[in-house]
């Protein structure tokens, strides 16, 4: 909230400046003007609110590169993070000695795909796939899908990359269980 406090002070300036310049033109056209002001007071309206729409564009343009340069570092972050997660799992399956098929299917089982789906995706039988998945399980020393998830999300949360720790499956099952 903090943050946007500068930009809502910016967006009710040029609001108020705006509006004294449309309702100055429409109180000429229309004639509404019941007393003419002097003509330095309403040059010095005119220059603040000149100079207040001025300062709006400045501001906003500061506001939308700061606003570029965050969106820049975290695209960035998110690369990094990506491609880190993608190594990690490579590092997996490297470890657990999978067979190109059996990373396919562990990616795609991963990524939530029910086996239909992976049979599907693969142009190959629901059978397949479930040999497959269960080869996946068993080099993994996990026994389901859940479990051969967890050890990702663990190893994202204690920051874990050793491919064939010992009792991974143990460790996996308990906190399934």
């Amino acid at each position: 909230m903090t943050k946007s406090v500068p930009l809502i002070i910016l967006i009710l300036l040029q609001a108020i400046c705006a509006v004294f310049f449309v309702s100055d033109i429409l109180a000429t056209v229309v004639g509404l003007r019941a007393s003419p002001i002097s003509w330095q007071t309403r040059e010095l309206l005119e220059v603040g609110a000149a100079l207040g729409l001025i300062l709006g564009v400045v501001l906003g343009w500061i506001a939308f590169r700061r606003s570029m340069q965050r969106t820049q570092q975290a695209e960035e972050s998110l690369r990094v993070v990506q491609s880190a997660f993608h190594d990690h799992l490579e590092e997996r399956f490297r470890g657990w000695a999978l067979t190109p098929a059996e990373r396919e299917v562990a990616l795609f089982s991963l990524k939530g795909c029910s086996i239909e789906e992976i049979a599907s995706l693969r142009n190959t039988s629901p059978g397949t796939v479930k040999a497959q998945s269960n080869a996946i399980y068993r080099k993994a020393e996990v026994s389901n899908r859940a479990q051969l998830l967890s050890l990702f999300i663990e190893d994202l949360l204690d920051g874990t990359h050793e491919a064939g720790e010992a009792g991974q499956g143990d460790r996996s099952a308990q906190s399934i269980a």
